[in-house]
């Protein structure tokens, strides 16, 4: 049984065990719909009183002695009195808990940053972020350890879950054996305070990637978006006697040593390292597809099997007695969360491979800007049209709906809006080239519905889509295919849907398959 497997078999078993719907911790209340969070931690002051006076400090009693006013209640992951000691003695900046407490600002964000904006038990954990940030608006992620003789929780890679699930009238509460510390360094800036990773740290400074990935991810107007390394540790580099930066230049470019220059294979290499989106394990399970890289080389992750498997039949390691035909990644130690996003960590020394083609389904994920409503759920009108980057549209209003109902059928509960005589088009990201038939799903089994026509790169593709039929009363959506075209290159493209008769559409998502 690999690895994976065994972890989401593992996640289930914990899950059932920590989950409030099975068995929730009793908070020793008599009536537990009269009190809060901040109730509890008064009642066991004597185990939590270090951080109850964060809190105080931070200005969240009130907070937590009330509902959400979202509806969606409160997390909060509270360390022990121990926790905090132990966080004051390796704490650098501050002396004493005192002196934490008069910090005005760094005690408001240390207490708002403990606190995710939603209730959830840990039955609904993510294996990967939390799907809302914290009070300090930032976002906490979750890992799941497999040790010699017990499995458990652990938050940002920092923090072990020691009880789960104290079950209040206002959200719940999770013990961690560790105080957090707030996530103030960006993916370059952790690799560089990690010594184990020096050889891939020394070749993003060489290769000049750190002047693209070395910036505070919080600073308005900030023109780098999240995105996801994969690295390979010292230890890896060196099983293939890769001991140093020299080393691994002379591996990967033996006659160049311009690293800066875009078409030297260095730069490629480290390039490839950094897919162009924020993904945590969670987000690469359940799927097989090409992901786009700094490095401008597609990387092909698999994570329908057992294991996450990247670049499978692309190089052969040996490993021992054993031949192996992919690069794997090390579960334990990955979902490493930074300012500017997720950090895994690789088995292999993985240089960049021509991609095979493959199914690629684009449902407007790199919209960051819809992220929030992602996550709240609703219907939202998108007023500004400088609000997307990759979706543009007139003759109508739009708007993103992201729905709540376990009755929806879109793709991701989720789709685009648009109703009446309207041109709406959507920049993808770019798709290996070759031959792929193209399938468009959108809502079709409403009279109120519109007919479309199908544009790619300007140019017509398909007939007539008419959205009025195709579905049916348990599956409204349809998913139609357009065509077959055929991409002579590597390149992003952009789709266009036009009315032909006035009507609403529901779009659901573009697709690719290779033929």
């Amino acid at each position: 049984m690999k690895k994976i497997s065994i972890i989401l078999g593992l996640l289930i078993v914990l899950s059932l065990q920590y989950s409030c719907k099975k068995s929730p911790v009793t908070a020793g209340f008599e009536d537990m719909e009269q009190f809060t969070i901040y109730d509890y931690l008064v009642q066991n002051e004597k185990d939590y009183s270090s951080f109850l006076s964060i809190l105080k400090a931070g200005g969240l009693e009130k907070t937590l002695s009330a509902y959400n006013p979202n509806g969606i209640d409160y997390t909060l992951f509270v360390p022990d009195n121990k926790a905090v000691e132990q966080f004051v003695k390796d704490n650098g900046q501050f002396t004493s808990l005192d002196a934490i407490l008069k910090d005005k600002a760094y005690v408001e964000a240390l207490a708002r940053y403990h606190v995710v904006n939603l209730g959830t038990s840990s039955y609904e954990f993510p294996f990967g972020t939390f799907s809302e940030p914290t009070l300090s608006g930032d976002y906490l992620n979750v890992n799941f350890i497999l040790a010699k003789d017990t499995t458990y929780y652990k938050i940002n890679n920092q923090a072990s879950v020691t009880k789960a699930n104290v079950d209040l009238s206002n959200g719940y509460v999770h013990v961690i054996g560790t105080m957090l510390k707030p996530i103030t360094l960006n993916s370059y800036d952790w690799l560089k305070q990690n010594s184990a990773y020096s050889i891939l740290a020394s070749a993003i400074e060489n290769t000049g990637w750190n002047k693209t990935i070395d910036v505070d991810m919080k600073l308005k107007d900030q023109p780098l978006k999240p995105f996801t390394m994969l690295v390979e540790p010292d230890a890896i580099f060196k099983k293939r006697n890769i001991n140093s930066f020299a080393d691994l230049a002379k591996l990967i470019s033996p006659d160049r040593t311009d690293y800066t220059n875009a078409s030297n294979p260095l730069n490629l290499f480290v390039g490839y390292h950094m897919l162009a989106e924020s993904k945590f394990l969670d987000d690469l399970q359940g799927k097989a597809t090409n992901y786009n890289t700094f490095a401008d080389v597609p990387v092909t992750i698999n994570g329908v099997g057992l294991d996450i498997v990247i670049n499978k039949g692309k190089e052969e390691f040996i490993e021992g007695k054993d031949t192996i035909d992919y690069i794997g990644l090390d579960y334990d130690a990955s979902n490493v969360i930074t300012q500017s996003g997720g950090i895994h960590f690789i088995d292999q020394i993985m240089k960049p491979q021509i991609p095979s083609r493959a199914i690629v389904t684009f449902e407007f994920y790199e919209e960051l800007a819809l992220d929030e409503y992602r996550r709240k759920g609703g219907s939202f009108l998108i007023e500004n049209e400088k609000l997307l980057d990759y979706v543009k549209w007139s003759g109508a209003k739009l708007f993103y709906v992201k729905s709540n109902d376990d009755s929806e059928r879109s793709w991701g509960k989720d789709y685009l809006l648009i109703d009446g005589d309207f041109t709406i088009s959507y920049q993808l990201p770019k798709i290996i080239q070759g031959k792929y038939n193209v399938f468009f799903q959108a809502d079709a089994f409403s009279s109120a519905n519109a007919l479309v026509e199908l544009f790619v790169d300007g140019n017509k593709l398909g007939g007539l889509i008419d959205l009025t039929k195709g579905g049916s009363s348990t599956y409204p959506y349809a998913s139609v295919k357009v065509g077959t075209i055929d991409f002579k290159k590597y390149a992003g493209h952009t789709i266009t849907v036009k009315s032909l008769i006035p009507g609403r559409l529901k779009w659901d998502y573009i697709r690719f398959e290779p033929l």
